[in-house]
Order: C-alpha cells, then structure tokens, then sequence
C-alpha cells in the first residue's frame, strides 16, 4: 500500500496501469509513451521524482527508474542532475529533414543543400575518366591498402580546413552521417552519454537514438558551446565526449571563437573527452578559423565532410582520427559499409589533388553570396542570423509563435523551413526560430518567391 495519501496531492502525471502485465516496468514505459504522443504529457512537463512515483503506484522504485530509462532512450525524456526528469520538447519532433521525396507543391528552403549550378568541372572531370583505358576497376570493391594517393589528397583537403594530419590517421566513410554513426557506433555501448549544443544537427539525433546513446545539453551562446558547462557536464553528467558544429553551427549559424576552441579542447584532454569536431560547413567562409581539432589532436575525430563545399553526391568524407580510436572507427565503417564508392572516391581525390575543388569551393560561395543579398533584401526587418557565405540562416520569430507554429504556416503557404524543435535537445527550451535553407531552390527567382511569402507571414505576425 501507498505510504503516504494521494488523493489530493498535485503530480503532473498520475498513470494507472494494469500489475498483471509483466513485466511491469515495460507497461509503465508503454503507458507513459503513450500520454506523451498523445499529448496528455507536454514537452517541457517534469515528471513527478521517481520515489513518489513509486509510493503512488505501490512499485519497487527499481521498477520506475527502469521504465523511465525504456523512455529516456527513445528521447522522450531527459533527465539531468539536480533538475529532475522532463518530457523532452523534441519527444514528438521529426528529425528525418531529408525526405523521400521532395515536397509537392513547396519551395524546398528547408534541406540544407548547395546550390545546383557549380557542379561543372566535376563534370568535366567524370566525362575524362570514363574515357580512360581501366575505368572498370572504378566498379568494383576498392581496398584501403590500394588509395594512399587518394589518402594524400584526403590530408590536402583537411589541411586546406587549417587543420595538419598524416596518411596514417585518415579513413573514408559515405558522408558526414556515416562518419557520425561509425564513430558512435565503435566508441559507445547502449546507454552512453554525449554532451551536444541545446540545439543540434539532427542527424547527430536520429543516430544517438538508433544506437540506444544519450545525448545531453550542454549550455551554448553566440560564440558556441560554453567551456563552463562542458567541465559541469565531465564532473556530473557521466559524458564520455561531445559533438561539435564549431564553423557555422547548425542550425544557429552561430562561430565558435578562437579563446572557447582551445578551451574545449582542454577540457577534453583534462578529462579525456572524444569530441566528433563536424567540419561540414568549415570551407564556406572565406576567413578560416583554426579546428578544435589543431588544439587537442589526439582526442579529436575530426570530420570533413565533401558534401557542402563540393557535392553531397559524392557521398565522402575524410576523417582524421586519433590512433587511439583508429581501428574500433575502421571496424565500424567496414560493417557498415566494407568500402567507398572507388568511383566517388577517385573522382574527389582528382578534383583535389588538380586544385579544381578550390574552383568548385569559389563557385559556391559567389552563389551563396548571391543569393544571401535575396535573404537580406526581404527579411531586412527581421532578426536573420548567418553570414554571406552561409547556405543557411536562422530567423528569429517576432510575436508569440514557435518555430513548429511558424513551419506549419509556412507550409500551408507553399514554403518548406524547419521550425527548432526539430533541432532541440531533450528538455532545453526550444528558441523561436525556424532554419532558412538559402540554396535548396533551384533558381533565384524561386528563392525570393520564397522569400516573399515568408515576408507576407512575418509581416501578419508582427
């Protein structure tokens, strides 16, 4: 029986379950997931602590902090120290920003994607291969032990990031999303926390939850994550690493200063700390600053990603990765894909080693300046952050509508954006913004059509 009386006694969740489904701490799970989808729990809603839980239904205590950890690895809570146990605000959230398909009847401006009409000397460059001699061997397996030029061109990509490696410490994967889940995949088991910015890439999500590993807020401002709250988070939060944006964080279009990279990145030795360092978005600017990765090599898995600055169908990126993590990565990436597209990969390290990506990079950036002076022209009154040479922007919402409020108005309307919540991070307060892509239309014309309706939405709220 219940110790004490709960008749009229306020709890913010108050579950009736059947205890003769076994066992009962999956029926807990069950019924709490439930009143969170359908809405009978909120985002943002602290759970009543676990012992009172317990006294209410008559349970082991064992029993409650079970279901609630069932819960906590699906990302519909988060708990931290101190604060106590809350319904995630991205519990209900779609973090797939890629679909299947692209929309119908919508001005895509919501995928982060570079523009469509630089991708000439990559072109070029296929048509001169496909007329080689031995071009049959690009269509079969390729072999680690076989691409130490293409490794070459690999340590001259990165180095162009501002960041010095060697051959040795280089690997392949399909992509910056392959990378992430290879990385956590061989460095975390089930139940693992890393520490990430209160808004993150939600890929970085989507895989944390396939794989069963805890992702943690950690406090972030204008120039990034804070040094603070990621030693708070080492002493009390049972982290094992972190993922960073430093460049051009998505979805804040927020830069990492200089001061705070060499502060994370002695943290990070201090208490030996992994930190993914993305550098997804790092060859975009035009003034570039130094990596984490430059200040703490030998704990940092740092990611260059060919898909923003180059192509994203080149499904690539090079990963410089510490010696000390290198085969459990190596291991990963082999399972999940034995190898590179030998084709994809001899492509990119011909566009590099020929010094053609710096055309492509260049190309790219005149349109991304082209098309940011569309952005500046029409949201002129409003709060936009991101610079020139960023493929997106990060608008602030007037009035008292969310960013999830503000996406679905928008779409209505005939113009894709995502809303915050998509980007959230368990029980950290969502901002009022929604993420502007600025090159996904394929045209100018289609970009400030766009843009013209999200003007005519904002001017409605203000």
């Amino acid at each position: 029986m219940p110790i004490n009386s709960f008749e009229n006694y306020p709890m913010s969740w108050k579950p009736s379950i059947d205890k003769t489904e076994r066992p009962i701490y999956q029926a807990l799970a069950r019924q709490l997931e439930q009143d969170i989808v359908n809405g009978f729990l909120l985002p943002g809603t602290k759970l009543p602590p676990q012992r009172e839980l317990a006294d209410y239904l008559d349970l082991n205590l064992s029993t409650i902090s079970k279901a609630f950890k069932v819960c906590e690895l699906k990302g519909l809570l988060s708990a931290s120290v101190g604060s106590g146990t809350f319904v995630s605000y991205d519990a209900l959230s779609n973090a797939y920003l890629l679909e299947d398909t692209k929309p119908k009847h919508l001005i895509e401006m919501g995928a982060t994607l570079p523009d469509h009409v630089s991708y000439e000397p990559l072109h070029l460059q296929l048509k001169s291969m496909l007329q080689e001699t031995d071009y049959e061997e690009w269509f079969g397996y390729g072999r680690a032990g076989e691409s130490i030029w293409q490794k070459d061109a690999a340590v001259k990509f990165i180095r162009r990031g501002g960041f010095e490696t060697t051959v040795d410490h280089i690997l392949f994967a399909n992509g910056g999303q392959n990378a992430i889940a290879a990385t956590l995949a061989s460095l975390c088991k089930p139940g693992d926390r890393i520490g990430v910015d209160n808004h993150t890439y939600p890929g970085l999500k989507t895989v944390a939850a396939m794989l069963s590993v805890q992702i943690v807020p950690i406090k972030s401002g204008n120039d990034g994550l804070s040094p603070t709250a990621f030693e708070y988070a080492c002493k009390n939060e049972n982290i094992k690493g972190i993922y960073l944006i430093p460049d051009y964080h998505n979805p804040t279009a927020s830069f990492m200063s200089v001061e705070n990279r060499k502060m994370i990145a002695a943290i990070a030795k201090k208490y030996k700390q992994f930190v993914i360092e993305d550098a997804s978005y790092h060859l975009l600017s035009k003034k570039l600053l130094p990596p984490v990765a430059s200040f703490a090599p030998e704990q940092v898995i740092y990611i260059a990603s060919l898909s923003k600055s180059i192509a994203p169908g080149l499904r690539l990126a090079y990963v410089a990765v510490p010696i000390q993590f290198k085969e459990p990565i190596s291991k990963a990436l082999y399972n999940l894909n034995i190898t590179v597209s030998p084709l994809l990969a001899e492509l990119s390290a011909r566009m590099i080693v020929s010094n053609q990506f710096e055309i492509l990079i260049e190309s790219h950036r005149e349109q991304t300046i082209l098309r940011n002076k569309a952005v500046n022209r029409y949201l002129a009154d409003y709060t936009c952050l991101g610079v020139e040479t960023g493929i997106f922007r990060w608008l602030l919402l007037p009035g008292k509508l969310t960013g999830a409020e503000f996406e679905s108005l928008a779409a209505q309307q005939g113009v894709q954006v995502y809303g915050a919540e998509r980007f959230v991070v368990g029980n950290s307060c969502p901002e009022r913004a929604v993420r502007i892509s600025v090159c996904a239309p394929k045209t100018i014309e289609e970009l400030e059509q766009g843009l013209m309706i999200l003007k005519r939405l904002l001017y409605n709220l203000s």
